[in-house]
């Protein structure tokens, strides 16, 4: 009997089997893709019944909550013009802090949202952009910073959450980046970039006024501000000293004594302490994924997360008494959801699902972290997304994917665009060209002042991989990015121009000389940084126009899509109005569509779904139809 049983398994999992590669392969509209809901953020609740978290269910971000143990979400905002983005709890009471900007501007305000559902802005300057920058200790107040004083420079407040009067604490005229203050309100923390691969730390004593720098080097070394120990006794900040990667060191406050408290094969993106400082989470950005590690600072054990189906967890955050955990799991097939986790148990709570049940994960694409070789030899890491439905001798499009930047990073994790396009049958290689962050220093400073060139021929040079898959079509491939990405897109056409078939600009710089004169003020504490990276407006405009595409539009015989906002603070809607007409002077195609309500990068979903959904129809006649 027991072999009869196994045959008859055996004969059902040959079934299924034969079933699933029999199953025709679907094809969901923008509208099912748009149906998922993309969610941000978490905040227990002083009693820690419930997590304050942002969601786009209603069709842009507003604020709800969700109760620790699961069940229904309560939206306490309904805001359909301007996105909620919380911010927290208050310590004590239901009250909440949340930011939000006007049609995309990043001027952004701090809100309070009272109890009884009135709304405050806390920080109303008409061109103030102010941003949350933590709870004091003793719950009493919060700090903040504001270029409500200099629009080029963000002093650091204090606010009181009784009368909610602010008083400036530092005033910045150094252009510093603010990195935290010290629970005992004695010290701040400073950084000071002077270029992306070398920066200082200044520690300011609020009792005796003093600035002093810690991190006094020779050469390119880059330093930034982590955490203050919860005990006041010890600051902890990132350097790359003789190192490919960020590692964590630990200033004793007392002694002035510098050491290393961690190192990791990959780069440590951050660090926390929990209330008491009894855990301390690092986030490690280990090839182009978030690896979380949690430790007992009182044993130094490791604490497990719990066991979860393939993807990543990310955004860990710990209650104040210590027990509950929340966090967010999700992976190139699945979008992030929201779980509770009592530490130390078994026990967790899935307290959202975010997937549009419509969609069937098996007709999206799985991601692939590969490499490939480029021009001249140099591995290239990118992340591949291939169709599902992809049968052998039949070959499909593909597309080049650039991220955003410049020194940005395409990361495995779900993003609708791309999953919209897979579903449709076209191939996605999303590239790490040189220049791009989270491989270490010398790869990363690979572009500087020399965009358009290597890091153009590692895009370039994808077409070789995806050819070598056997499944795409040689003469079916175009390129696409957003921001950087758009750029390099616009780069290809005018520099490349018989590279790829077609391209997809999203709010991408095409005129360098006037973005680099008109980034918004209070990018002072980066624009150097920036200048030395990409050229200098002021003294190198000769250069800066020759890796311009806009001035080189003569050469751009295929066509393009592009995507703009009109609040773009940082990409002037001017720029894509220019580049359309000058590719459109030439007869060639230049479809444009223009978001009056969107800035940089566009959130609401009325708005993805008309800009999804023109991308796949500008493919489909353009690349799939050629």
């Amino acid at each position: 009997m027991r072999f009869k049983r196994t045959l008859f398994q055996l004969a059902m999992i040959l079934l299924l089997l034969t079933a699933c590669q029999n199953t025709p392969h679907l094809e969901y509209t923008i509208e099912q893709f748009m149906k998922t809901t993309s969610i941000r953020g978490s905040s227990f609740s002083p009693n820690q019944s419930e997590i304050l978290f942002s969601s786009d269910e209603s069709g842009i971000y507003n604020a709800y909550t969700v109760p620790v143990g699961g069940g229904e979400h309560h939206a306490l905002t309904q805001d359909t013009l301007n996105s909620v983005l919380p911010i927290s709890f208050f310590p004590h009471d239901r009250r909440i802090l949340y930011r939000g900007d006007q049609g995309g501007n990043e001027l952004w305000h701090i809100y309070l949202r009272d109890t009884d559902g009135k709304v405050t802005d806390l920080t109303p300057g008409e061109n103030e952009r102010a941003l949350f920058a933590g709870w004091a200790h003793d719950e009493k107040s919060f700090f903040f910073i504001s270029n409500k004083r200099d629009p080029r420079h963000m002093d650091v407040y204090e606010m009181d959450i009784q009368m909610f009067t602010s008083q400036l604490i530092f005033k910045n005229d150094k252009a510093f980046n603010f990195g935290g203050v010290s629970n005992n309100k004695r010290y701040m923390a400073f950084d000071k970039t002077h270029t992306r691969d070398n920066s200082d730390i200044y520690l300011y004593d609020m009792q005796s006024g003093s600035l002093k720098l810690i991190t006094e080097h020779e050469g390119n070394i880059s330093h930034s501000s982590a955490v203050f120990s919860v005990d006041s006794k010890s600051f902890y900040y990132f350097t790359d000293e003789d190192s490919e990667f960020r590692y964590l060191m630990e200033y004793n406050l007392e002694t002035g004594e510098h050491q290393v408290s961690q190192k990791e094969e990959w780069g440590i993106s951050y660090i926390y302490f929990s209330q008491t400082g009894k855990y301390r989470v690092l986030g490690i950005n280990q090839d182009a994924q978030t690896v979380i590690k949690i430790y007992d600072t009182t044993t130094g054990e490791h604490i497990a997360l719990p066991s979860l189906p393939a993807g990543t967890v990310t955004s860990v955050n710990i209650s104040k008494s210590e027990k509950l955990l929340s966090f967010y799991h999700g992976g190139a097939k699945s979008t992030s959801d929201l779980y509770s986790y009592e530490i130390g148990s078994r026990k967790h709570t899935r307290l959202t699902r975010t997937m549009n049940p419509e969609v069937d994960p098996s007709h999206l694409a799985d991601a692939e972290v590969i490499r490939y070789k480029s021009f001249d030899g140099m591995e290239i890491p990118a992340v591949y997304y291939k169709p599902p439905h992809t049968k052998k001798g039949k070959k499909i499009p593909a597309l080049v994917w650039v991220h955003g930047g410049p020194g940005g990073q395409s990361r495995v994790g779900y993003r609708a665009l791309i999953q919209y396009l897979a579903n449709h049958g076209y191939a996605v290689l999303a590239v790490n060209n040189r220049g791009s962050s989270g491989y270490g220093k010398t790869f990363q400073q690979l572009d500087d002042q020399a965009h358009g060139k290597g890091d153009l021929d590692d895009c370039v040079a994808a077409k070789d991989f995806l050819i070598s898959t056997g499944y795409v079509d040689k003469n079916k491939i175009g390129i696409i990015g957003g921001s950087y990405g758009g750029y390099m897109v616009m780069a290809a056409l005018a520099f490349r121009p018989e590279a790829f078939e077609i391209g997809v600009n999203i709010f991408g710089v095409t005129n360098w000389v006037r973005t680099l004169k008109s980034i918004p003020p209070w990018w002072e504490a980066s624009r150097l940084s920036l200048y030395k990276e990409i050229g200098n407006p002021e003294t190198q405009e000769d250069y800066l126009y020759s890796i311009s595409p806009l001035f080189h539009a003569e050469n751009i015989v295929k066509p393009v899509i592009v995507l703009q906002g009109a609040n773009d603070p940082r990409v002037l809607k001017v720029e894509s109005d220019e580049m359309v007409a000058a590719v459109r002077a030439n007869g060639v195609t230049a479809e444009y569509i223009i978001f009056d309500d969107e800035g940089h990068g566009f959130r609401k979903k009325e708005n993805q779904i008309e800009g999804h959904e023109a991308i796949l129809k500008f493919l489909d006649q353009h690349l799939k139809g050629s």
